[in-house]
């Protein structure tokens, strides 16, 4: 049968419904070819780095931590426990069981991570390195390269550190680039656009470090402990914030408890790293010194201030002005097994773990040459610099025979208080007059915030001492 002559006459269509068709047929052919065939290169290219980064890695990057965002939200909430703790709330408030399943998908959205391994090591590790070299003179201590080899490769290895500065996330990511990728919590701060992007692409996870309401806390507490029993790298503030007075603080027991919580005899160990950091210059130093005095955990700085302090950097670096705001130093504590641990009785577990391992982490805080200065000073305000080296080349012998660690430049406490001084005195925290050293009433604070490291040091010595001599009665 010859084909109708209809079939052949031309159609005529209005040219918003020919380029509307037109739109239709290329998004399915995208969506059923295209899409897929790009979502599988990307895929294949994905699996290829990471296994070239594991061949390279001290301790490859975990399953878990590779997982889909969608998948690990809905894992996380459909656990047995947060099933519990959602049925405990709709009991509590008689809210439906929708709604607080619901409330506890916003929490897991909120904290879950969304880690990419091209952008931790290609951009956020190289960023980091760049910026530390930039900024500081980096110092690692003596145990970093034994550290390896003397942790169970199947342990769950969590870095616990003192927090002096919002550089510290910046340090240790740079350090840990050829070890694993960390997993940090980070508080409300950083939930800014795009670096709130960039911090969940990293691998850190947000939390509300004041909210007390239980289910978030049960979704928080699941999420840390499924990253931790998954052999997930992680690096722990127990602080909860920086250091006001420049001391290592009282550990709180948040996220370590929760890691302890969910520990069971023969099931993956967890093994406690303490990180001590110190720097010859912490970049929030008046912030937390008006904090500290003002006493409230407040930080007042401007973004107005924070742009002008950067474009001065910035331009001293383009003039070639720019010097390094002298030594950041990394120093390693003898790691802790959680499981050796839970052997010995306890009466209260996460604190006095939390204990241990913050004083493992103080003794392990790097003197440097500012700090060693700023002791030295004490509370004068005007003191002859030979007298400030006689006083600064005490306090060193004091700590060495203590086996407090010292980095000072070639060793010299000379050179020490030389750079020590050329450091304060260019932010005119000090004044050099002739052969006085002088300090300007309005720093009298920084002073004693960079001391307090070193005060720290000489109080434990005294400590010890008095314990190896107790004094007896006539």
């Amino acid at each position: 049968m010859p084909p109708s002559p209809v079939m052949f006459e031309p159609v005529t269509l209005p040219f918003w419904l020919l380029v509307l068709i037109l739109a239709f047929a290329g998004v399915t052919f995208a969506s059923h070819f295209l899409f897929p065939s790009v979502r599988w290169f990307l895929r294949r290219r994905a699996e290829r780095i990471i296994a070239r980064l594991n061949a390279r890695l001290d301790r490859p990057i975990q399953p878990f931590k590779l997982m889909k965002r969608p998948d690990m939200i809905n894992r996380l909430i459909h656990d047995p426990q947060v099933a519990e703790a959602i049925a405990a709330e709709v009991r509590a408030t008689g809210i439906p069981a929708t709604v607080q399943l619901e409330r506890a998908r916003r929490y897991a959205r909120e904290i879950v991570p969304a880690f990419s391994a091209t952008v931790y090591f290609g951009i956020a590790a190289r960023a980091a390195k760049w910026l530390t070299r930039l900024v500081y003179r980096v110092r690692i201590g003596e145990r970093d390269a034994a550290l390896s080899a003397a942790i169970d490769r199947e342990a769950t290895v969590v870095f616990v550190m003192n927090h002096r500065s919002n550089m510290d996330y910046v340090l240790v990511t740079y350090l840990a680039a050829d070890r694993s990728a960390l997993a940090y919590a980070v508080g409300e701060w950083a939930r800014v656009w795009p670096l709130s992007w960039l911090i969940r692409a990293s691998g850190a996870y947000f939390i509300r470090r004041k909210s007390h309401n239980p289910l978030y806390r049960r979704v928080l507490a699941r999420y840390v402990q499924m990253a931790t029993e998954e052999g997930v790298t992680q690096a722990l503030f127990p602080e909860g914030g920086l250091s006001l007075d420049g001391r290592v603080g009282a550990p709180k027991l948040g996220i370590l408890s929760y890691i302890v919580d969910a520990h069971r005899p023969g099931g993956r160990d967890v093994v406690f790293v303490p990180v001590a950091l110190a720097y010859d210059r912490v970049l929030e130093d008046r912030v937390l010194t008006a904090a500290h005095a003002a006493g409230e955990r407040r930080f007042r700085a401007s973004v107005g201030s924070i742009l002008m302090f950067v474009g001065r950097q910035l331009r001293r670096l383009l003039t070639g002005r720019f010097q390094k705001f002298g030594t950041a130093a990394v120093r390693f504590g003898a790691p802790l097994s959680l499981a050796a641990f839970l052997r010995k009785p306890h009466r209260d577990v996460t604190a006095e773990l939390a204990a241990e391992l913050m004083g493992r982490v103080a003794r392990e805080v790097a003197v440097l040459p500012v700090p060693l200065v700023c002791a030295a000073l004490g509370a004068q305000t005007d003191l002859p610099r030979a007298e400030l080296e006689t006083r600064a080349d005490a306090i060193a012998r004091a700590l060495a025979r203590a086996g407090a660690p010292l980095e000072l430049p070639e060793g010299s406490v000379r050179r020490a208080v030389a750079r020590g001084l050329e450091i304060l005195a260019l932010r005119k925290v000090v004044r050099l007059q002739g052969d006085r050293v002088t300090v300007p009433p309005r720093d009298r604070a920084l002073i004693g915030f960079y001391a307090a490291p070193v005060g720290q040091h000489l109080a434990a010595v005294a400590t010890s001492a008095a314990a190896a001599h107790p004094q007896t009665g006539p």
